[in-house]
């Protein structure tokens, strides 16, 4: 051991040890600690690492409400797991292969997670006297034999990364801080995967903090010796590589895909993009992603609180640029005005909700998809707006865009829903050829001849005039318009006529949808709809279901406003409906009252996401 530190503490690269190193075809790791250990920039770099290697793979990190919870506590867990796998990964996995606890509470809060048998590598030098007592443990249980159904490596990381960082000038607090970076070289070693490029990706990292930087290059190097020449690894583990399409891949986040998704919708209409917004979690990132793309014509701006997000948004809709807002459920609610306002204007407007558990604060950091009827019905009076819903980080993108494609098609806003776990989770994303994207139309009108306000196309949207255009001055506002002057107007009659039209239009928006993807037979026994980030986990259980023999057909839903038109005939087809969702049933009933077809309900609502094996349970249970 003294050896390995040694080697560490000179800058001397470590060389891999002769052993065996048995191929798997997936892996389930999670990194849990303290808010402090790093765990999310762990389970991201070595995301990246895997990444590089060729893997499929797909991530859940998982981190406290609390701001900086006390260091030790149940409460202030923070954790990241990883799939990573030879062949198309749909979910992070239900059960960890390996835990890495970087202190006895990270241990016991995760502990019933790992599969019996699985590999425990626990950071030996926190569990103390007063941890143990924090976490509610009597005794070690890396000592008291509880842990006997497990695979256990006891390593001091802490005592490890303070001996090979010992000569470098860095204080014990600065010190303590890079033990992630060992924790890391430790799966970096066990999995097989090389150095050199992660001691590039910490420099550039750390580039205006070249001191920190090493440091965190040699606990990176002390961690991967160690890993490579204890005897504790007898054996290391390898990951084939998986065959998919190729292409450019990186890896990427939803809510950096949906940065990504609004600014292509910039660029393929040639209209600049506007974001008003209030940070909120899990929906802040999309905020931090388009400041740092504002080169591509795109205007960021931090609002003072969530209405005055989303009326910025409204009048740079107003003045001829894409105008978006950002948000979670509580900003939802607060913004529920202004959108009757943009429905009222008929004026294009995108809405990101990237959900999470609620009602009030809730649990701002877990997820939860219960905001759809708040999507669809949350506003005073008629006022029908289109929802869609991504399914995963990389289908952000393309949801990004739909989303622009539609606001300016029918002059309508549109919402679309994300979550915690689509938004801060990452996964492969080949990055598609520009010529293959769809190119948004967009028409300002100009001409002053026959101009009337409200007058409405082929799909009932009214014409996009910029303010300033000679002749084609109008009024715009919160009440009543006239149908065709838009001046304003308290006739019934006419109210009538518009509350007609608006709903109609948003309605019509399902003409256009292709038939609704169905995988599995055509009819059968079963057919699981699901919407949102429920995708991976349906995928992989109606897969395991099919492959046993069982007749289950699966539909995943992005429009749920209007509802696809032939989704109905599709329900009719199968003996059962079985609807997963986080919430308490809410596309259940949406189901239930526009096609009055029964459904079985599945709903979970811990700030957690499905596992594949209650869905598949409940599959067998219903065929």
């Amino acid at each position: 051991m003294s050896t390995i530190a040694e080697a560490a503490e000179a800058g001397a690269k470590p060389v891999a040890a002769s052993r065996p190193v048995e191929e798997l075809d997936s892996v389930v790791i999670r990194f849990v600690g303290d808010s402090g250990d790093g765990m999310q920039l762990t389970g991201n770099e070595f995301s990246r690492a895997i990444a590089k290697a060729g893997n499929d793979f797909a991530t859940h990190p998982d981190y406290p409400s609390e701001i900086r919870a006390p260091t030790g506590t149940l409460f202030g867990v923070s954790g990241y797991q990883i799939q990573f796998a030879s062949r198309h990964v749909f979910t992070s996995g239900d059960a960890p292969d390996v835990l890495v606890a970087m202190n006895p509470a990270a241990l016991k809060t995760n502990l019933s997670d790992v599969k019996r048998g699985g590999m425990l590598i626990a950071n030996s030098g926190a569990f103390n006297e007063a941890n143990l007592a924090k976490a509610g443990y009597k005794s070690s249980p890396l000592d008291d034999g509880s842990l006997d159904g497990y695979r256990v490596y006891k390593i001091d990381i802490s005592e490890l990364t303070a001996r090979a960082l010992k000569e470098s000038g860095l204080s014990k607090k600065e010190i303590g801080r890079c033990k992630n970076y060992y924790a890391l070289g430790l799966m970096l070693s066990l999995y097989s995967r090389p150095l050199e490029k992660e001691e590039d990706d910490i420099r550039n990292k750390f580039a205006k903090k070249p001191e920190i930087a090493e440091a965190n290059v040699l606990a990176l190097r002390a961690g991967y010796a160690y890993a490579d020449a204890a005897e504790l690894f007898v054996t290391g583990y390898k990951v084939r590589t998986a065959e998919i399409t190729p292409g450019t891949y990186r890896s990427l986040t939803g809510n950096h895909a949906t940065a990504l998704g609004f600014v292509t919708a910039s660029e393929r209409s040639g209209v600049p993009l506007f974001l008003g917004s209030y940070p909120i979690t899990p929906a802040t990132d999309i905020l931090h992603e388009l400041s740092a793309l504002k080169h591509f014509n795109v205007t960021t701006f931090q609002a003072e609180d969530e209405i005055a997000g989303v009326c910025s948004a409204i009048g740079a809709a107003y003045g001829g640029a894409l105008g978006m807002t950002t948000t979670s459920g509580p900003g939802m609610a607060l913004k529920t005005e202004a959108l009757g306002l943009a429905v009222m204007l008929e004026l294009p407007l995108v809405v990101v909700n990237v959900q999470r558990g609620g009602p009030s604060t809730g649990l701002p950091t877990k997820i939860e998809q219960a905001d759809l009827l708040q999507a669809v019905y949350g506003r005073n009076g008629e006022c029908p707006i289109p929802v869609i819903a991504s399914r995963s980080p990389a289908d952000c993108f393309d949801c990004a865009i739909e989303a622009f494609r539609l606001a300016v098609k029918y002059m309508t806003p549109v919402i679309l829903l994300s979550d915690g776990g689509i938004g801060n989770a990452a996964e492969p994303w080949r990055i598609p050829d520009p010529a293959s994207l769809p190119k948004l139309e967009v028409k300002f009108r100009t001409e002053t001849e026959g101009f009337q306000a409200y007058a409405r196309d082929e799909n009932l949207a009214r014409a996009w005039v910029r303010p300033g255009t000679p002749g084609l001055e109008h009024r715009v506002g919160g009440l009543e318009k006239d149908f065709l002057t838009g001046n304003i107007s308290h006739d019934p009659m006419n109210h009538q006529r518009m509350v007609d039209v608006r709903a109609a239009k948003v309605a019509g928006i399902a003409r256009e949808m292709p038939p609704q993807e169905v995988s599995g037979p055509s009819e059968g026994d079963l057919l699981v709809i699901g919407w949102g980030s429920t995708y991976g986990s349906i995928v992989q259980a109606r897969q395991q279901a099919v492959t046993e023999g069982r007749s289950v057909a699966h539909v995943h839903l992005r429009h749920l406003n209007p509802l696809p038109p032939d989704l109905g005939d599709i329900m009719k087809r199968y003996k059962k409906v079985l609807v997963p969702e986080m919430n308490l049933g809410q596309l259940s009933r949406l189901l239930r009252e526009r096609y009055l077809i029964d459904v079985v309900q599945l709903n979970k609502v811990q700030g957690k996401p499905f596992k594949v094996s209650e869905i598949y349970d409940r599959i067998l249970e219903l065929c």
